[in-house]
């Protein structure tokens, strides 16, 4: 337990935070004037890259060494004294993952209208949490999901099965924010990519290992403050050089207008052909209109349900408190997702204006730096160099860069925007600390979200209940560091269906996490054997649409009667007859360019929605089952009536 010297320097730091964060944003942008200063008297690129990558990884390492812990409560829950306001930022930046930072803009960039679907499903997901499943589950007053699961419906094998959701859904997702990194700090550091993975985990591990959920905790209110002034900055000023106003949000529509004008001037002059030229904002275009409500259904009760995210609701004082870091986590998003599409128009048009249409013999040198990564490609063959693009455009016949021509991978989107704007380069490395900041701070939720799983509901409840704290806590790094590692070592392998995957865990989620929560909190006849019967039939159905749908195609089509998705115009994806036929129609783990890989299913569902089929499955399990048998005792619905009472105790009581 804490001593009272310990409260009262815990209470002092608590009362002190606007001054403490205020001090750190000025010290921040005071850094970047400075980078500014030294960009305007020569010092080289990548001398400013290697400061901004070692200067913000140094102080979130700075911050979570400070925050070390040898307490169990502070270690899984920070104490439970986190305000609301900044438990709202560290939620945000623990959300703010690679995928939203650099994908997002980048996504919509490529997909248009279409891409709003993930924009909607991911800021809607904490209605959900605030309405559905967070405060209740602080109420609770457990560690980790898995022990509410247990506590709910008797027993380890539940928590076992929640174990198992909670690591399936978070490898992935944490392989992803790691291999972000790895791009990151390849790009601005010049490094191999397979060494850059594993630079980038250090920093993660050096903010999370130590302090646990408290160092976690003020990390990612720190990230949080980096990756929102680096992610508004080149739009405010991109905004103001062009319609004289620094507020991204409302010029928005005039540079849509502006994209669409471009768009016709660029068939017109023969740069882009019209069918190949999609409206950017003309629906439908990517996904039928079916998966595209799909992926917002599936987003937001993914985000609901993932482990990662939950845990910040464990942290708050009370349960009002909850409640409250809910609607500040909604704002602090929201300054970023409505940000995102502006992002993107912003990015479009200056690709449009200044690389489109611009002749193969000017283009600018820090487009090579991003083909040497294989991801700007020109006239079909990577930009590494001006010659390579001269001699690729020349075997096109082309001397100018028409819309056919350029290929840029969507994660570089956000982070070469200054540079195809002509801003100054200590913008990009502003842009790249933010990126970085994104990735690390939601690596450090779910990497801790893991090893508590498996630390606290695996090693304590279940191995060892007698562990002393210190026995514990050792476990629970060792943990950290091995998941950590196995993740660096898999985004090191570049595995092609990475950011799909990121799609997939939440859809992982939904299906084996939600239905048990809401039933748990919100049906007191539901019982152990309906919650098991719930979650292994709707993870197991998603998790069986989603491997085999992607890699045995053939197998699903074959004995699982799937059939080709349509096409957003209404056409099957695939010739199934001509399919099956071909040789290689009944391979297994196929590569993502097999003919079928994630292009048949059931009902037209891609399977990134793979929640949707999963989900109902567990809802009517859990009911069915449930009634079959006997309803719980008076002591469990009495504890179900308790935890949704928004005031009195906390249910569980945890030794320290």
């Amino acid at each position: 337990m804490a001593t009272p010297a310990q409260t009262s320097g815990g209470n002092d730091f608590i009362n002190n935070l606007g001054k403490i964060y205020g001090l750190y944003t000025g010290g921040f942008l005071a850094f970047v004037v400075l980078l500014a200063i030294l960009e305007q008297v020569g010092v080289p690129n990548r001398v400013l890259g290697y400061l901004f990558v070692f200067f913000t990884i140094a102080v979130y390492a700075i911050i979570g060494v400070l925050s070390r812990t040898a307490q169990v409560s502070e270690y899984y829950v920070a104490g439970r004294r986190v305000p609301a306001l900044y438990n709202g930022m560290a939620t945000g930046a623990d959300w703010m993952s690679a995928a939203s930072f650099v994908g997002m803009a980048g996504t919509l960039f490529l997909l248009g209208y279409d891409g709003l679907a993930w924009v909607l499903g991911w800021t809607g997901g904490y209605v959900l949490v605030s309405v559905l499943v967070g405060p209740y589950l602080r109420k609770f007053g457990a560690y980790t999901v898995p022990d509410f699961m247990s506590f709910r419906f008797g027993g380890n094998f539940a928590r076992f099965l929640a174990v198992i959701v909670l690591v399936c859904c978070s490898f992935t997702y944490v392989t992803a924010q790691i291999y972000g990194t790895g791009i990151i700090a390849s790009r601005f550091l010049g490094m191999n990519f397979e060494v850059a993975v594993f630079v980038g985990l250090a920093g993660i591990l050096l903010c999370s290992m130590l302090g646990g959920m408290r160092a976690v905790t003020w990390t990612q209110i720190a990230q949080y403050i980096v990756l929102i002034v680096a992610y508004l900055t080149p739009i405010i000023i991109l905004s103001t050089q062009k319609y004289g106003l620094p507020i991204p949000q409302l010029t928005y529509g005039q540079a849509i207008a502006d994209i669409t004008a471009r768009e016709g001037a660029m068939v017109k002059d023969g740069l882009a052909a019209a069918g190949a030229l999609k409206p950017h904002i003309q629906p439908w275009l990517n996904y039928t209109p079916l998966n595209f409500f799909a992926i917002i259904f599936c987003m937001m009760v993914g985000t609901a349900s993932l482990p990662h995210i939950l845990m910040r609701y464990f942290t708050t004082p009370s349960v009002r408190e909850a409640r409250q870091s809910v609607a500040w986590s909604l704002f602090f998003i929201f300054l970023l997702y409505f940000s995102a599409p502006a992002y993107a128009a912003f990015s479009k048009l200056e690709v449009y204006t200044n690389i489109i249409g611009r002749s193969v013999t000017e283009i600018r040198p820090w487009m090579f730096t991003w083909g040497e990564l294989g991801l700007i490609q020109v006239c079909g063959k990577n930009a590494a160099s001006l010659q390579a693009v001269i001699d690729a455009c020349k075997a096109a016949g082309t001397q100018v860069v028409r819309f056919q021509d350029f290929a840029i991978n969507t994660d570089v989107i956000v982070l070469s925007t200054p540079e195809i704007a002509g801003l100054p380069y200590v913008i990009s490395g502003l842009v790249a600390a933010g990126g970085l900041a994104a990735a690390l701070s939601t690596a450090d939720g779910l990497l801790l979200a893991i090893a508590n799983a498996l630390s606290h509901d695996i090693y304590y409840k279940m191995i060892d209940p007698n562990a002393p704290t210190v026995k514990r806590l050792t476990v629970a790094r060792v943990l950290l560091v091995l998941v950590a590692v196995c993740a660096a070592a898999t985004a090191a392998t570049k595995p092609a269906d990475i950011l799909a995957m990121v799609g997939w865990a939440f859809s992982l989620a939904m299906a084996g996490n939600f239905p048990a929560l809401v039933m748990g909190i919100w049906w007191k006849r539901a019982t152990t054997a309906g919650a098991i019967a719930g979650i292994i039939g709707g993870f197991g159905i998603a998790l069986m649409y989603l491997v085999v749908s992607r890699y045995f195609p053939g197998f699903g089509v074959k004995y699982l009667a799937m059939s080709s998705l349509p096409s957003p115009a209404g056409n099957p994806l695939v010739d199934l007859t001509k399919a099956m036929a071909a040789p290689n129609a009944m391979d297994t783990w196929v590569a993502a360019s097999h003919p079928m890989a994630s292009k048949v299913g059931w009902f037209g569902i891609n399977n990134i929605a793979a929640g949707l089929i999963g989900m109902p499955v567990g809802f009517l399990l859990i009911y069915v089952v449930s009634l079959m048998g006997k309803e719980p005792s008076k002591e469990m619905q009495a504890f179900v009536d308790e935890i949704r009472k928004p005031r009195g105790r906390t249910v569980l009581q945890e030794k320290d």
